[in-house]
């Protein structure tokens, strides 16, 4: 594990830029390396110096969050991208989610439960805040699902995999703890996914956390 994880934010209002540098500043195994006012800036500024997260704010000017998201993405950073914004709006939630996203915070949250979140975003794992959970929850109770693994039909390797994202386990982790490799995992996951007529790995987790216990 590294000592101190590097960060870069991508947000337009400079006044929270700053309120990040500082809480970032005071907290050991976070470091700011980089600002960004815009997508199309925030993406070139990740390409050049490779952080380990980024943080992404949601309404950008001209290029939007999600369209921001799908840049970094289509960059195939390492950096975990994290979403910190002040929309709890439910279509933006799942499509930042279904975009790859690794996390989904909000700005109202209290300052150590975001650090918190960002030093296991850090980790590998992925990160919502309690309210963006409910949100979610409520969007899936909506839909219909399978009830249970077993209607789901999905395999014994299936639902050890769905177990280990639902702690918020990367595929890297996954693959590691099952001696398996990631590759295999990708394939599971896709799998499981279809089987559950789920679209992310977030909405995966929120369907085993809602399952009775056996």
């Amino acid at each position: 594990m590294k000592d101190c994880h590097t960060v870069i934010t991508i947000d337009d209002h400079p006044l929270f830029r700053k309120g990040v540098a500082d809480l970032l500043g005071m907290t050991p195994g976070l470091r700011l390396v980089g600002e960004a006012a815009s997508g199309a800036e925030g993406v070139e500024l990740a390409k050049r110096l490779n952080p380990d997260i980024v943080l992404l704010d949601m309404n950008l000017p001209g290029m939007d969050g999600i369209a921001t998201l799908k840049s970094l993405k289509d960059a195939d950073l390492d950096a975990r991208v994290v979403m910190l914004t002040v929309s709890d709006s439910e279509d933006n939630i799942i499509a930042a989610l279904r975009g790859g996203a690794d996390g989904y915070l909000l700005k109202d949250m209290e300052p150590e439960d975001i650090l918190e979140r960002l030093l296991l975003a850090a980790e590998g794992r992925t990160v919502i805040g309690e309210r963006v959970t409910e949100l979610l929850a409520q969007a899936l109770r909506e839909e219909a699902r399978p009830k249970n693994a077993e209607e789901a039909g999905l395999t014994e390797r299936e639902e050890e995999i769905l177990q280990l994202i639902a702690q918020g386990q990367s595929n890297k982790m996954i693959a590691r703890q099952l001696d398996i490799s990631e590759g295999t995992v990708k394939v599971h996951v896709k799998h499981l996914l279809k089987k559950l007529n789920l679209r992310s790995r977030i909405e995966a987790a929120l369907w085993i956390l809602k399952q009775p216990p056996r």
